[in-house]
């Protein structure tokens, strides 16, 4: 009798996607790929993510494509907030912002929605980083898959991005 195994299981492979490992490695993050955690059950939202982990919502990055008069953008925004797409068109000069289709999404990173992860994507774009995500020591962001996660620093996270800092978040009601 022939057993199958996947990579995963036959080499002990990280949880990251290929592609996202191969791009940690060659910003010389490789660590990061081997404290990426895969779970059985998506983490495709933020609120799957902080549930599977046991976190805070909020220290969940979530990487989220937009497209500024046309032009992808990436915003990094804490999970537990929404992004105020007024606050990102002033803060790009944009006429007009609008979320990504799931194919501009993918074209532009390499990713699918839900495993975005907020550097090492297919094409470079502006990126966007609202500042709560520095309200935590470590945050959690998509590992390329929809079903893995990796921890940060969220300063480091942000550099590794080349993210601009800015204020982009819903104000809180």
């Amino acid at each position: 009798m022939t057993t199958t195994t996947t990579t995963d299981d036959a080499h002990e492979a990280p949880a990251a996607h290929p592609r996202f490992a191969a791009a940690l490695r060659e910003l010389g993050l490789g660590e990061l790929a081997g404290r990426a955690r895969r779970f059985p059950e998506a983490t495709r939202t933020a609120a799957e993510a902080a549930a599977a982990i046991g976190c805070e919502l909020s220290q969940i990055c979530k990487s989220l494509i937009f497209a500024a008069d046309g032009v992808p953008v990436l915003v990094l925004m804490d999970g537990a907030s929404r992004v105020d797409l007024d606050r990102v068109r002033e803060e790009l000069g944009a006429g007009k912002i609008t979320r990504a289709k799931a194919d501009v999404v993918r074209e532009t990173t390499g990713y699918a929605i839900g495993g975005v992860p907020p550097f090492g994507h297919r094409t470079r774009t502006r990126v966007l980083a609202d500042r709560s995500l520095l309200a935590h020591d470590v945050v959690w962001a998509a590992a390329g898959t929809p079903y893995a996660v990796f921890p940060m620093q969220p300063k480091d996270l942000v550099a590794t991005a080349g993210a601009t800092l800015v204020d982009v978040r819903e104000p809180c009601a």
